[in-house]
């Protein structure tokens, strides 16, 4: 047997199954080393580590994350959730916080949309990614590219166009839990305006998703807040677009064959999910499914 096993060979050496094997991997448990994205296994080390019996039985006993889809709300997410079957629960409580529960194995997939203050977010939900502590085995799926904007009441009664225009009316504007991609956006786009966040007349508590300040607006608490085009056209509000963005599925590569996200990733390359996107409004699924990073 050589001195330096790959991942299936250092499996059949201690018996154990690959996905379990990555689970120790990425928990740093294991001794190994990454050689040109591949990840190998000094024989010897490994001898040395069952021999002082670093194998511990809560880590081989450990289940596999929950069936479960955090970080940011999407509408047609949640349709397609529902409709593939795929036995996914959904628990939107922003981006960064998706990809903390991811890294914690506390759910299954994380969909993320990240901004940078600079306004480079091509790549910025890849970046996060790559950079995550623990989520060296990662792999993330483009779901679809989305129009935020601006949500106004009908008619737009204040004339907002802008964050400027905003700041000066003193709109009573909606503001997202910190992490949430909606609220890096506005971060963004207030320092790219030379604008202070406490310039903004912001209601409080924090909107947890869209939809939540969508119904806000309707109900006249509130004037103004950062949406999706597809939350706007649902609520029968006025839409001022702002930017497209990435929206993508974050998962541990041993978890994107398990029987959930399959039937997910079955459901996202039919055309009814593309019919669903264009009745929503505001959404470019061209790569829905399509692998843009294995990290």
């Amino acid at each position: 047997m050589p001195e330096l096993l790959t991942t299936d060979e250092a499996a059949d050496y201690l018996r154990l199954s690959e996905r379990k094997l990555y689970e120790l991997v990425a928990e740093r448990a294991v001794p190994c080393s990454k050689v040109t994205g591949r990840w190998l296994f000094p024989r010897a080390a490994l001898d040395r580590w069952v021999s002082a019996g670093l194998i511990a039985p809560a880590a081989l006993a450990q289940v596999a994350a929950p069936p479960i889809v955090g970080g940011s709300h999407d509408p047609l997410l949640e349709w397609a959730l529902r409709e593939s079957n795929s036995g996914l629960a959904s628990l939107p409580e922003g981006s960064e916080e998706g990809l903390r529960r991811l890294t914690q194995s506390e759910v299954m997939v994380a969909a993320i949309h990240l901004h940078r203050l600079d306004g480079d977010d091509e790549t910025a939900n890849l970046d996060a990614v790559a950079a995550a502590p623990g989520l060296h085995d990662a792999v993330v799926l483009g779901f679809a590219q989305r129009e935020q904007g601006i949500l106004v009441a009908s008619g737009n009664p204040l004339g907002l166009s802008d964050m400027a225009s905003i700041a000066t009316t003193r709109a009573r504007m909606a503001q997202r839990p910190p992490g949430a991609g909606a609220q890096l956006l506005l971060l963004a786009l207030l320092a790219r305006a030379g604008i202070a966040l406490d310039d903004l007349k912001l209601a409080k508590p924090a909107f947890p998703t869209g939809p939540d300040i969508a119904q806000a607006i309707r109900a006249g608490r509130i004037d103004c807040g950062i949406a999706t085009r597809s939350v706007a056209k649902s609520a029968g509000l006025d839409f001022l677009p702002l930017a497209w963005e990435r929206f993508d599925l974050v998962m541990r590569q041993r978890d994107y064959f398990m029987k959930g996200p399959q039937a997910l990733f079955d459901f996202m390359r039919q055309a009814v999910l593309r019919d669903r996107a264009a009745e929503l409004g505001g959404y470019d699924v061209s790569d829905a499914g399509a692998v843009r990073l294995v990290n």
